[in-house]
């Protein structure tokens, strides 16, 4: 691990416009630099450069961030190898923290495993290259499918004869350990693991091999036309995507993956062009692959060769890429044809014209798939809308499953009343799984525990990005509820207008209004501390000083529900104790890409609204505003004035609840009395308030 002395060294010694001005072309503009984006495609720029703050924002699509994030999301790649390469270019060596014994045991595992990788894929591809019977047969093959010279060198595809441990006996004389090619699989019972195939070295992001497959040339009914490498350390099946070190960089630009079966498919495509490409190697799609892709881009589309038992089959799988919140496509291939011999028959521009142009959402394609098998028969239809319901149950974004119903009604010509009503059974359905599995573990996670374990814990607030602890699943709609709300996720609900009262009814438009307000002001709290904090803000205190000196920052943080938010004013309150200072780039830079990304945001939203440069130039100003970043003052005063009204409103609300149960209640009469005067009171302190935010707006 990168000791943090050298990661404040990078911070402070890169220069943000050093590093984007590797990949983008800038041009000055004021105080700031401008270009166009690199991570979307744009023709007027709108991607910027503050020298001054050391961030970059496009305001155009909203990335955002400090020098070590441009590389990462630039570059695909992991916080460390980003701050490794941006130390590499200032010249500043990189010291690392002592590991423990089992740390380093793993870490020099891995190095052995990727180095017997490295050397396999040498060895194949000199295989290939070099002997005659490589060149007869493997090389031969791979120029059977097109594939050209730099083609086949950039993917690193080989050959593996039929010795039977002729690579072993090559590994044993350039002295690498034999136990090292068993665990990478290269190697079982003092044999070669692979023979007479072509071999697909596989990589992982960072462009190292973890694994091969191959594919024998022979007819051999008793051997698998693939094998694959046995799981490692370092591979892992369900967490790889053949192809997605080298189509990374073109699914962030093209803001789109497509997706196939086979490696052939990858690497003509990729030749063709259409490099944004990957492979799930003839399996089904887990959920770390669709993460894997969703790192890059929310968007998919998925070519299907021709068979249409196969694309029934593969459908069912999908709901799983749905249930990630990804935008998927299907894509259908005439009968008999795989996306590689396709493309050679059509060609790259025919080819990439024919996917646009039959590119169909996931969920449309499927019914009228389905609708074409239930063809005048109504007990089929009824098992489709099941099937159909179930599908659009798994799409998270409520207005998402609203348009799907609606879509999905007229294609059926059906009611949309009796798909609602289904979709909310089914939603129902998926929550009282999700509670009773999260019940069971719970349960079984607390007989473990030690009788001294507190006997009501209080339920752990989380927020949709947070990881749930233990083994307890995941439920991606989960939020913090309010009070008098129920502890169900509101966003499930779509319409309950023919169905009984629901969950998501609770969750009132005004409840929501009130959430959206809260997290704004804490946000606006926050943004007043990460942009100003040190700004004096009179003779005797600064911004961070008023704004904690006034307001009880135990109350305060039990306010807070945004875990990013708690996190920038806890380490705040602690520094400015410390006497220690926290300078915007102390959280621009921070070593948590949670709080950086959220700062660099809350500082390039003032960036955002700027008078224009012919306003300076004309000294045109306006006369009850200053300049956003000098505004500090009267926005510190507005936010604690916002919050505190807030926060008597809602004591408001509380009152008049207790006031009204009083009254149903028939409670005494003194008891509704106090309640009454504690209105009034509360009413006075809240006009006494905005008399003072108006004010200070208009000041």
């Amino acid at each position: 691990m990168i000791k943090q002395k050298t990661i404040q060294t990078i911070f402070e010694t890169v220069k943000v416009e050093d590093i984007v001005s590797d990949f983008v072309k800038l041009t000055r503009r004021g105080v700031n630099y401008i270009g166009r984006c690199p991570f979307h495609n744009e023709k007027t720029p709108s991607f910027t450069v503050s020298p001054a703050k050391n961030i970059y924002k496009c305001f155009g699509c909203g990335e955002g961030g400090n020098a070590i994030n441009f590389v990462m999301e630039h570059e695909q790649m992991t916080y460390p190898d980003a701050l490794r390469y941006v130390a590499q270019k200032y010249g500043i060596e990189i010291e690392e923290n002592e590991l423990t014994e089992e740390e380093k045991a793993e870490i020099k595992l891995a190095d052995s495993l990727y180095l017997v990788n490295q050397f396999a894929k040498d060895y194949f591809q000199k295989q290939l290259f070099e002997t005659d019977y490589g060149k007869s047969v493997g090389l031969s093959y791979f120029k059977q499918r097109g594939f050209r010279e730099e083609t086949i060198q950039k993917f690193g595809l080989g050959f593996a004869n039929g010795g039977a441990n002729d690579m072993l006996q090559s590994a044993r004389t350039q002295g690498y350990n034999m136990s090292t090619l068993d665990q990478a699989g290269l190697t079982k019972n003092d044999r070669d693991f692979f023979r007479n195939r072509v071999m697909f070295p596989i990589h992982n992001v960072s462009g190292k091999v973890i694994g091969f497959g191959g594919r024998i040339l022979t007819q051999n009914k008793k051997a698998p036309k693939y094998l694959n490498t046995p799981e490692s350390e370092i591979y892992n099946k369900r967490k790889s995507l053949y192809g997605v070190y080298f189509a990374r960089k073109a699914m962030v630009k093209q803001d789109e993956c497509y997706m196939v079966e086979g490696y052939t498919d990858v690497i003509s495509l990729h030749q063709a062009g259409i490099e944004n490409i990957v492979a799930s190697s003839g399996t089904s799609l887990t959920v770390e692959q669709i993460q894997l892709v969703k790192r890059y881009t929310p968007n998919m589309t998925i070519l299907y060769d021709g068979d249409a038992a196969g694309i029934k089959a593969a459908l069912r799988g999908l709901d799983l890429v749905i249930a990630q919140d990804m935008n998927v496509k299907v894509v259908q291939l005439p009968q008999g044809e795989d996306p590689d011999s396709y493309l050679q028959k059509l060609g790259a521009t025919a080819f990439k014209e024919y996917i646009e142009k039959e590119a169909h959402d996931f969920i449309l394609f499927k019914t009228n798939l389905l609708l074409e098998d239930a063809s005048g028969d109504p007990i089929k239809k009824a098992g489709l809308i099941k099937d159909i319901v179930q599908s659009i149950a798994k799409v998270p974004d409520a207005i998402k499953r609203s348009l799907y119903v609606k879509s999905c009604a007229a294609r059926m010509e059906m009611s949309e009343q009796l798909l609602l009503q289904e979709l909310n059974k089914q939603l129902r359905k998926q929550i009282e799984e999700f509670n009773k599995q999260k019940n069971y573990n719970q349960n079984r996670n607390n007989s473990t525990y030690q009788s001294n374990k507190p006997s009501n814990p209080t339920k752990k607030k989380t927020t949709p990005n947070a990881q749930p602890d233990g083994d307890v699943p995941y439920d991606p709609y989960e939020h913090v509820p309010m009070d008098g709300e129920d502890e169900m996720p509101p966003d499930f609900d779509v319409d309950n207008s023919m169905d009984a009262p629901t969950f998501a009814e609770k969750a009132t438009s005004q409840t929501a209004m009130e959430r959206a307000n809260k997290e704004y002001q804490e946000m606006d709290i926050v943004r007043i501390l990460v942009n100003f904090g040190e700004r004096p803000l009179d003779e005797e205190s600064t911004v961070a000083e008023f704004l904690f000196l006034d307001m009880e920052m135990v109350d305060f943080l039990n306010e807070f529900n945004d875990k990013t938010c708690i996190s920038i004013v806890t380490e705040y309150l602690e520094r400015l104790k410390a006497d220690l200072p926290t300078p915007t780039s102390f959280f621009t830079g921070h070593s948590d890409p949670a709080i950086a990304k959220f700062s660099i945001d809350l500082v390039s939203s003032i960036d955002q609204y700027t008078y224009s440069d012919g306003w300076e130039k004309m000294n045109v100003f306006l006369n009850t505003q200053e300049m956003p970043d000098k505004n500090h003052v009267a926005d510190a005063k507005s936010c604690i004035l916002y919050f505190k009204l807030r926060k008597i409103e809602g004591m408001m609300v509380k009152n008049q609840k207790e006031l009204k149960k009083a009254q149903e209640e028939k409670a005494p009469f003194e008891d509704v009395i106090i309640l009454l005067k504690v209105q009034q009171q509360l009413i006075e302190i809240r006009t006494g308030l905005a008399a003072q935010l108006h004010t200070v707006v208009l000041r």
